[in-house]
């Protein structure tokens, strides 16, 4: 065994939780549940890469004589790839916590929206607030998120809608990206909702968004996704069919939120124009889900929302997965679901989506990184990949979704720095 200079290494890890060997393809079925564990593990960092993932003896082995690695000592601690989040919605102002109290009280998040609540009190703040202001609001965002293990996170628009306020939130999204340690992937989702003053004409809004913001956005380059709410009072197929293959016309790749509140045919959507993935899915049908499995689009569940909304219906995760469907899990952070805390999301799935442990945190991490385009780079511990690396003070993954309301995150690395320790 060759010798080698190395930054870092991690050793003695309780559980080494590899989730190798899905980087081309996510892990479906019966797959989900394999973690790829190695107890007693280790793993090598050079620079921002990981050059190899042992038992902490093979790793010991590799240290170059003379060489002084920084070494972590994760002993009774459970070592895992970084978390991804890939379905938030980052850059935007104010809050709703008025709603909540109506939602305790009885109001639906349709009836909210239809009196002129939810999404577009967020737009009117969002309208107000500067680029700075968004920026600003958005580190403390993800420096929650990275403190609760989350390396790479998906931030869409949507708070905007008119053109040179959805360019405000996805200039803020890339600012974010520049200075913040957590990878910012941005979606434009101009279809959000129709805005007040287009209500008896949403055509006209969907034109703009045709013809003005997604040409716009492509050309500067400030989205690689392109999502659409697709919903009963929202966007209807066609619109939303519209709206996505002319963002693929101009290379962002199609998202779907899709049969959140109603049984509307978002996920058939989805598996038609191609899309990386159909998010929500609380009221999927049938022919969605196979239509969904034909077409290898990753499923996106998001059971804080159906939490925060009081919902006694979840997403269908074993349905999903029954019939190999590529599944993973999101926060869907925004002023309506807020939490950042992808800790939070697993114990979720398991209790109120009958997921284990191990199918959540492989939703959580690879599959997750399928959703975002980002399995080649993040998403499992595999030499050559991004050393981002989440260390939690658990001896084994079953305690990570077991013990919930807490931060069980020691360490994280990203790019094979530490960006976060606690003492």
């Amino acid at each position: 065994m060759e010798r080698i200079h190395l930054d870092t290494v991690i050793l003695n890890a309780s559980e080494l939780l590899t989730l190798s060997g899905a980087s081309h393809a996510p892990k479906l079925g019966s797959e989900l549940g394999e973690l790829g564990i190695i107890e007693d593990g280790g793993v090598a960092i050079r620079g921002n890469q990981i050059v190899a993932v042992d038992t902490t003896k093979n790793i010991k082995r590799l240290v170059k004589p003379g060489s002084h690695p920084r070494v972590i000592d994760a002993k009774n601690k459970t070592v895992l790839p970084g978390l991804i989040d890939p379905h938030a919605h980052l850059a935007f102002a104010g809050s709703r916590e008025r709603e909540f109290v109506q939602k305790i009280q009885g109001a639906t998040y349709m009836e909210i929206l239809e009196s002129g609540g939810g999404i577009n009190v967020t737009v009117k703040a969002t309208h107000k607030a500067s680029r700075n202001t968004l920026v600003r609001k958005g580190q403390h965002t993800l420096n929650r998120m990275l403190e609760y293990g989350t390396t790479t996170v998906e931030g869409k628009s949507g708070y905007g809608l008119e053109p040179k306020h959805e360019y405000k939130q996805l200039l803020a999204i890339r600012d974010l990206n520049l200075i913040h340690p957590i990878d910012v992937v941005p979606t434009f989702m101009g279809a959000h909702v129709i805005p007040t003053k287009y209500k008896k004409q949403p055509e006209k809004y969907v034109n703009l968004i045709i013809k003005k913001m997604i040409p716009t956005v492509a050309k500067k380059g400030l989205a690689e996704f392109c999502d659409v709410f697709t919903e009963k009072g929202v966007f209807s197929i066609e619109q939303s069919r519209q709206i996505l293959l002319a963002g693929k016309e101009h290379g962002l790749i199609p998202k779907v939120h899709a049969d959140e509140m109603t049984t509307f045919g978002g996920a058939e959507l989805a598996a038609e124009v191609g899309a990386v993935s159909a998010d929500h899915l609380l009221k999927v049908s049938k022919t969605g889900i196979n239509a969904l499995a034909k077409a290898q689009v990753v499923a996106v569940l998001l059971p804080a929302t159906a939490f925060v909304l009081m919902e006694t219906q979840y997403a269908p995760a074993r349905e999903l997965i029954n019939a190999g469907v590529p599944v993973a899990l999101a926060t869907d952070f925004n002023p309506n679901c807020m939490t950042e805390s992808m800790q939070l999301i697993m114990t979720l799935a398991c209790l109120n989506m009958r997921m284990t442990p191990a199918e959540a945190i492989s939703a959580a991490t690879i599959n997750a990184a399928h959703a975002i385009n980002r399995s080649h780079l993040v998403g499992s511990l595999e030499p050559s990949k991004q050393a981002d690396i989440v260390i939690m003070d658990v001896p084994n993954h079953e305690h990570i979704p077991y013990h919930f309301g807490v931060n069980l995150v020691k360490n994280v690395l990203k790019n094979g720095k530490i960006v976060y320790l606690t003492q």
